[in-house]
């Protein structure tokens, strides 16, 4: 069944729209973003949250009225809204505590002592007490001189007194020091769970490094934030998506205390941006058990949109499941090693027989071609077709090889690429896979010719939610190095706005509510200093956001 029922009436009506509630939008380049090729209209009426005339400036004017409000966009552009196709939203409200490794107010960090410094000057400066938590985000040991990961004992040298977590960016993987250890009861002794990898030093000890399953071991012992302090950093959180130009946001992994969190009245009144939340599956039985639940429908501006599956790692943290080995072997060093699964196929199939048969979203995290077969054939399992459309979503679909193409037509499925990935770690792939496995990566262009509907996405805060940088890596897929993966598959300035806004919209069972300027769909719209069709390649990243109107009031204006 789909989550949203079609709106196709609304679409052939232009309502005219009362004088005192409408907003004539006029004086730039509108991009409707309505079909396969770039179309402009003079002017948009906004009433009640709705579009209600997308075309000529003189018609425009007599379906707004006299009395209408005008907003002259002074030679600016116009889009739809952008639709967030995978990100996590309650980090951005994690984020607020700790250490950000992105702060550019930082000094550098190139090896594991500028690491220690950043981190003790952290302590110092923010006075954490003996005992406390100390949380570092956005790490990354690829960018390390040493290449490899921080240690316990090189964490315990900053500070043996405080319970340190650094988190890597991947979200896939951490590094503890022994005080953080003992808070959640892991010693030498400690057995690994399914799925995950704790790694130990030449005599057998940990040494801080928990990846995949194991990381759980240690964020469930890690300070949680309360109802409260979710409610007092909600609306910067919503204004961090609404200043990129982003009118619905997903929470790509929900926990079931954000969920509560995110469905309860206090967030149901503050909650301006649609939000689609994706409950996590190990919590699939519970609420198969609730009657109550919908799913696919709006309360306010949130929804559940589907059940979120993992079935594989991150590749940057050599965790994603493969066909082929790592050249550089496993996270341990050891050799062969080609990934593994985070379940095993059975699993997996079960878990998309009890989605499906109750008409619900499934959505998979799959980074390596492994892990997409497994996704193929679960979806075949559970008797997924394209005719049906119920429109899986494979999340990353990283490393798809071309013949699953077909496979994912087949059976209707959406693939969710990340095209940030060029740009981050497509010169740390090479150094594990061949050329041609890695110019695939985030197959976009490959995709739409085989008649899939991509979306593109961020990851947040995997990658940094900018939603210009991802239409640039789409278009440019170029490394720090210069280094061009699959120049095939990149991206005119059009095709990567529909990643952004049409592609997203259809994967959420929403492009007859947004993604397009046109009658009947919600007034969401995002407005840019430069028109992203006609700007050069290299200074599309440079773009900048100037508002953004959700349903018709503005909730985000660049200041200066």
């Amino acid at each position: 069944m789909k989550p949203i029922a079609t709106l196709a009436a609304l679409l052939l009506i232009a309502t005219p729209a009362a004088a005192e509630d409408a907003t004539l939008y006029r004086g730039g380049t509108i991009i409707t973003m309505d079909g396969d090729s770039p179309h402009m209209v003079e002017a948009v009426v906004a009433k009640d949250g709705r579009i209600a005339f997308a075309g000529d400036e003189k018609a425009a004017r007599t379906a707004a009225g006299k009395d209408a409000a005008i907003h002259d966009l002074k030679g600016a552009t116009m889009l739809p809204g952008f639709v967030d196709a995978h990100s996590h939203f309650a980090i951005a409200m994690q984020m607020a505590d700790g250490l950000d490794l992105w702060d550019k107010t930082l000094p550098p960090v190139t090896d594991i002592p500028s690491l220690q410094t950043v981190i003790r000057d952290y302590i110092a400066r923010h006075a954490i007490p003996k005992d406390g938590w100390v949380i570092v985000w956005q790490y990354d040991h690829e960018k390390l001189a040493e290449r490899r990961h921080i240690t316990r004992a090189e964490l315990d040298a900053v500070a043996a007194d405080r319970k340190i977590v650094v988190l890597h960016q991947s979200l896939h993987a951490l590094v503890a020091n022994s005080a953080a250890l003992a808070a959640a009861k892991l010693t030498d002794a400690s057995q690994t769970p399914p799925g995950g990898m704790m790694l130990r030093d030449a005599d057998g000890h940990l040494n801080g490094v928990l990846l995949e399953k194991s990381t759980f071991l240690m964020l469930a012992a890690m300070p949680q934030l309360t109802a409260e302090q979710k409610l007092a950093r909600l609306d910067a959180a919503q204004q961090r998506y609404f200043a990129e130009g982003y009118t619905h946001a997903q929470d790509g992994a929900t926990m079931p205390g954000d969920l509560a969190f995110f469905t309860g009245p206090a967030a149901h009144q503050h909650l301006k941006i649609d939000l689609a939340l994706l409950p996590l599956y190990t919590g699939l039985d519970a609420l198969l058990a609730r009657p109550d639940i919908r799913f696919g429908q709006y309360d306010g501006h949130v929804k559940l949109q589907g059940i979120k599956v993992i079935l594989d790692g991150s590749v940057q943290a050599r965790t994603g499941y493969f066909t082929r080995d790592y050249a550089r072997g496993a996270p341990d060093g050891s050799h062969p090693w080609h990934g593994a699964p985070a379940m095993d196929q059975a699993a997996f199939d079960a878990l998309a027989k009890k989605v499906t048969d109750r008409g619900w979203q499934i959505f998979v995290h799959a980074n390596g071609d492994a892990a997409i077969d497994m996704a193929i054939k679960g979806f075949d399992a559970a008797g997924i077709k394209a005719a049906d459309d119920r429109r899986p979503i494979v999340i990353h679909s990283q490393f798809q090889r071309r013949d699953q193409l077909a496979d994912y037509k087949r059976i209707g499925v959406g693939p969710s690429y990340f095209s940030n990935h060029a740009w981050f770690w497509a010169d740390v792939h090479r150094t594990n896979f061949p050329k041609e496995v890695v110019d695939f990566i985030s197959p976009l262009k490959s995709a739409r010719a085989a008649g899939l509907i991509p979306s593109n996405h961020s990851d947040y805060s995997v990658t940094p939610l900018d939603t210009r940088f991802m239409l640039w890596t789409s278009m440019a897929r170029v490394s720090p190095t210069g280094v061009i993966s699959g120049p095939d598959e990149r991206l005119g300035a059009y095709e990567g706005l529909q990643a952004l806004t049409t592609g997203p919209a259809w994967q959420a069972f929403e492009e007859n509510r947004k993604g397009r300027i046109k009658a009947g769909l919600l007034a969401d719209f995002v407005i840019l200093d430069k028109n992203p069709l006609t700007t050069p390649v290299d200074a599309i990243r440079d773009i900048k956001v100037l508002e953004t109107v959700k349903e018709g009031q503005t909730v985000w204006k660049r200041a200066d």
